[in-house]
């Protein structure tokens, strides 16, 4: 009996696991860790969704088996969103899909389009299952660097015009997790003609598009015409609601795309429980005026913690204009011994928790993503702890660190 499984021996060793094990250990220990490492919202979602799913719990019928590609009214609610928010029309029966959560969108999608051989264009670094639901399916990976503008761009041609089999598709994730960045609809159009003239699919996950701060709000690649004869966009109400636990997103767009992971989708779930759904069209068709309270609480703490990472004397900080991270070029005295081993000096010596670039991909090492989950009195704690650690000599913690490791 074999215990060698194909699709496990493909997936590496768990990048994060090293300093969630630190992290536990410190902790039990009794350290007071202030943690920056998951991208998992703290805030509770909106007293009026919370009361909705109360009611709807109290009626017997909804604890039965709901609909894999989600309930009508909430179908609707998304393709009523996308209209108020993009000027886009959806038809909620063929172009809206309800997943559970975008995760499991993306990861059912790659099970859907994906053939032996296959290949899907994934920028590196980026978001785990981006690349790893591909590989996970039986696909091959074919990373470019996730730098918008003509880097991006160049490469993408460059694997369109040198591969011996046509990729499927191309996945893109602005604004991105985990660097930030953002982009404008003239990346978008540009993004279409190139996929439009070679013949492939876009993916687009616009899981942050409701946390912008500074600016125009991100745009939605369905903004650009025709672009629904090839793509399909995957959205999310775990950040804008603060709903991440409740495991309810959406892929909206091509048809046959849609209705390829619709019917995936038939075989393997019956959907979200029927009460979360029905509470996240009252978030969709309800009142906004929380959404922009969390956007101005999440801008005040990247204030906050940019000023203070700055202060500390950690050089190079970038100030995102959407996301709820901070992707961060380590402190030149740290760079040569990577991502993950500073990750691991900073949880030693400041009780400070970030997540490891190089867990993104090759092209995260060198940074550090900074999720903005603690409260602007914990970050200005944390703050204090790192300045601390950057002040003290870094060449004994190095040494230290590796006599320990």
């Amino acid at each position: 009996m074999s215990d060698e499984f194909y699709r496990i021996q493909r997936l590496p060793p768990y990048v994060f696991a090293e300093v969630n094990k630190m992290k536990a250990a410190a902790r039990a220990a009794g350290a007071d860790i202030i943690d920056f490492g998951m991208g998992n919202p703290d805030s509770a979602p909106p007293p009026h969704v919370v009361e909705k799913l109360r009611e709807t719990l109290k009626d017997p019928k909804v604890h039965r088996y709901s609909l894999s590609r989600g309930i009508h009214g909430l179908r609707k609610a998304q393709a009523a969103y996308y209209q108020r928010r993009f000027g886009i029309e959806l038809d909620p029966e063929t172009e809206v899909v309800v997943t559970i959560g975008s995760k499991e969108g993306l990861a059912t999608m790659a099970q859907a389009i994906s053939a032996p051989g296959d290949s899907f264009i994934v920028p590196d670094p980026s978001y785990p299952i981006h690349m790893w639901g591909f590989v996970i399916a039986g696909a091959e990976v074919i990373s470019i660097p996730n730098q918008p503008g003509e880097i991006f761009f160049a490469a993408l041609k460059k694997v369109l015009e040198t591969a011996k089999r046509r990729p499927v598709a191309l996945i893109v994730n602005y604004p991105c997790n985990p660097t930030a960045a953002s982009v404008d609809l003239a990346f978008y159009e540009q993004v279409i003609d190139i996929c439009r003239h070679y013949g492939i699919y876009v993916l687009s996950d616009l899981a942050y598009c409701e946390l912008y701060y500074d600016g125009n709000p991100p745009p939605s690649i369905l903004q650009v015409k025709g672009a629904k004869d090839l793509a399909v966009e995957f959205t999310t109400m775990s950040k804008t609601y603060s709903m991440a636990g409740w495991r309810i997103g959406y892929a909206v767009g091509n048809k046959k795309l849609i209705a390829a992971l619709t019917k995936i989708k038939s075989y393997l779930d019956y959907g979200t429980f029927l009460p979360v759904q029905v509470a996240a069209a009252a978030a969709l068709n309800g009142p906004q005026e929380y959404v922009e309270k969390l956007r101005k609480m999440y801008k005040e703490r990247r204030n906050i913690l940019a000023k203070g990472l700055i202060d500390a004397g950690w050089d190079n900080i970038v100030v995102p204009n959407a996301s709820m991270f901070l992707w961060a070029p380590l402190p030149k005295p740290y760079a040569k011994i990577g991502c993950l081993e500073f990750s691991k000096l900073l949880l030693k010596h400041a009780d400070v928790a970030v997540a490891p670039g190089i867990g993104f991909g090759p092209g995260g090492e060198g940074y550090v993503r900074i999720a903005l989950v603690e409260n602007k009195h914990r970050i200005r704690q944390a703050t204090k702890n790192i300045k601390r650690f950057l002040a003290a000599d870094a060449e004994k913690q190095i040494k230290a660190m590796e006599k320990i490791g």
